[in-house]
């Protein structure tokens, strides 16, 4: 396989090149993408040497794979300049999201929809993944009617800025500020740019992004924060459902879902937290409550490593899907 990674100098494409290494992905050549001031720069990848190219380049060389986390416009301009070389894109902007022609996915729920056919394929948000994917059996057991979601979003979700802006806070060092206020000490309901109907753009990737992996009737409202952690994200998740459920059967089929790890003892203190979650590849799930205030409603906290499954896990996750029908 060659593989283009583009974006390979941010903070989502260094994880790409770390999990691609770790899952032993097949690679005879990497092509490594940049803007034009790391063009020319060498990375090392298995123990050789890649010179970075502009994404001009990369389309002529004619990777089998492309995966893209270089932004939205990045990914609307040269997605389908790759895709109609017979590349196939796994792109981790919402660019594509959205689109009914593209396949947004989660390899553990619907990974097996993916064809020969699929040349641009959309990651979904970071946010989202670790929700569907806590969410996906439940659903098959007792049909979510609706979800009410509150994130606590680490600030690497923002990029390497945001942490910078975080140890210059903490060390009284002035700084390139990412965020409108002060992180350190503090949370910032504002996740992304705010839209006409007062939610953010993030709070509604989880809206729409849901209702397209999942199921169109779940009902989903979402309050996007962001807080001062480097771990990964977690979710207050409180969840409706169609039928009524016996926790120990709730407990036994996130048990059993592929990605999912159970964390939930509280006698032992035992729930997920961005702590353990950091530089792991599973959903970490705890917490599961019955709602007492709501029949058939139950209350859980997911948490994963953003970067990882939220991110760069996933799409090599879909990588190696891809690998596998066209190789």
């Amino acid at each position: 396989m060659r593989i283009a990674v583009v974006g390979v100098t941010g903070m989502v494409g260094g994880v790409m090149l770390k999990v691609l290494r770790e899952f032993n992905f097949p690679i005879t050549e990497l092509i490594p993408v940049a803007s034009e001031k790391s063009v020319g720069k060498s990375i090392n990848f298995g123990g050789n040497s890649y010179q970075i190219v502009n994404i001009e380049t990369a389309v002529e060389l004619n990777p089998d794979i492309a995966i893209f986390s270089a932004g939205g416009q990045t990914s609307l301009d040269w997605a389908p300049k790759f895709a109609e070389k017979g590349t196939v894109v796994i792109d981790n902007s919402s660019a594509w999201r959205m689109d009914p022609a593209k396949k947004l996915i989660v390899p553990e729920i619907n990974g097996n929809t993916i064809t020969k056919d699929d040349k641009i394929i959309a990651n979904p948000n970071c946010s989202t993944i670790q929700m569907v994917l806590a969410l996906k059996p439940l659903h098959d057991a007792f049909t979510v009617k609706r979800v009410i979601v509150s994130t606590y979003q680490s600030i690497t979700g923002t990029g390497v800025k945001a942490v910078e802006q975080l140890e210059n806070e903490r060390k009284g060092v002035p700084g390139e500020k990412v965020y409108p206020y002060t992180i350190d000490k503090n949370c910032l309901p504002h996740c992304d740019a705010f839209l006409d109907n007062g939610y953010t753009k993030e709070e509604m990737k989880l809206v729409n992004e849901t209702k397209k992996i999942l199921d169109p009737n779940i009902k989903v409202t979402a309050t996007a924060v962001r807080v001062p952690v480097v771990g990964g994200h977690s979710e207050s998740i409180n969840v409706e459902f169609e039928k009524d459920f016996d926790l120990s059967e709730v407990r036994r089929l996130l048990h059993n879902q592929k990605g999912i790890t159970l964390k939930d003892d509280p006698i032992t203190n035992t729930y997920p937290m961005p702590l353990y979650a950091e530089g792991k590849d599973d959903v970490f799930v705890g917490r599961i409550r019955r709602d007492e205030s709501k029949e058939k409603a139950l209350n859980m906290w997911v948490v994963a490593d953003n970067l990882r499954k939220g991110a760069a896990t996933n799409a090599v996750q879909i990588a190696h899907i891809v690998r596998k029908i066209i190789s």
